[in-house]
């Protein structure tokens, strides 16, 4: 089994918050605290967690104090990082993030640093080309993504965040999109808002893709194969302390369960399992769970929900 990220790595700020602020409104933070992140990151971490071997991380880092522990996060969890390039003159990539006490929820602003530094070139190696799964997002420059898509022999797994135009290129060589529903709908070139499970089913076929996972947070997450039935799986119930990250967790344990051969209804109910459990701790990785605690929770998990 081989998974490879190829992605962001960031410096996440944590600032815990009484409630989150309204456009052009301050609120005063309880506490700040550094750790590591970036969306590509994540999802390495999330997958080296529950893979313990087989998952690369190609991405770039600054060559600064930064840079160097989103590394070692990196390896402590069991990713091989050979394929992390130092960038001179170039910081760290790094995120702000306020993350409300209760809910969890949470906002995310993103200063790209060496992130977009990331070339064509940089991804055209033999740990895409080989790779069994290929996870992607878009925090990186989009000539990199291509090029990455492009070199993969294996299954294709983008992560459409930040939302941006997908060109037809790359959309052709995506296996499965795995998007929110905001993101989904700004794909789709629709306004946002609440949307049945059926109408995400539409606008998900409507873009275009072999298949899709559409993630729904608390809900769970769709499951639109390019033909056949969709189905809802619901999430089982945890105590949420922070939803940050959840959604990379799932994708970098989507990634797994495709690489050890398991078909997408499948991949996906462990996949919303392990991104469940990541919500029980602070932070994109505070909880990020190892194999025998999803295969526990599985056993409790509620089952598929045939849509439409």
């Amino acid at each position: 089994m081989s998974v490879t990220v190829v992605g962001s790595l960031n410096e996440d700020v944590l600032v815990a918050v009484g409630r989150l602020p309204g456009r052009g409104e301050t609120v005063v933070g309880r506490e700040a605290v550094l750790a590591p992140g970036g969306k590509g990151a994540n999802q390495a971490a999330a997958a080296g967690r529950l893979a313990g071997s087989g998952v690369v991380m190609v991405g770039r880092v600054g060559d600064d104090p930064a840079g160097a522990r989103q590394v070692a996060a990196l390896r402590e969890a069991g990713v091989d990082t050979s394929r992390v390039l130092p960038t001179p003159g170039t910081p760290t990539g790094s995120a702000t993030i306020p993350v409300e006490d209760g809910s969890g929820e949470n906002l995310i602003v993103v200063v790209p640093g060496a992130n977009a530094a990331l070339t064509p070139a940089d991804v055209d190696v033999p740990e895409v080309q080989r790779a069994a799964v290929v996870l992607l997002q878009l925090e990186v420059p989009l000539d990199a993504v291509q090029a990455a898509a492009d070199a993969a022999s294996g299954t294709v797994v983008l992560t459409p965040a930040p939302p941006q135009p997908l060109p037809p290129e790359l959309l052709a060589r995506v296996t499965v999109l795995v998007p929110n529903e905001h993101e989904l709908a700004q794909l789709a070139g629709t306004e946002p808002g609440e949307r049945s499970p059926a109408e995400l089913a539409g606008l998900a076929r409507s873009l275009g893709a072999a298949a899709t996972v559409v993630t729904l947070g608390a809900r769970g997450a769709l499951v639109v194969p390019e033909d056949g039935p969709v189905v809802l799986q619901a999430p089982p119930p945890v105590g949420a302390v922070d939803t940050t990250g959840a959604g990379d967790c799932l994708a970098g344990a989507l990634g797994v369960a495709l690489a050890r051969g398991a078909d997408l209804r499948g991949a996906v109910r462990e996949a919303v399992a392990a991104a469940a459990l990541s919500t029980t701790g602070t932070g994109a990785r505070g909880a990020l769970p190892g194999p025998d605690a999803v295969r526990e929770l599985l056993a409790g998990m509620p089952p598929a929900v045939p849509v439409g």
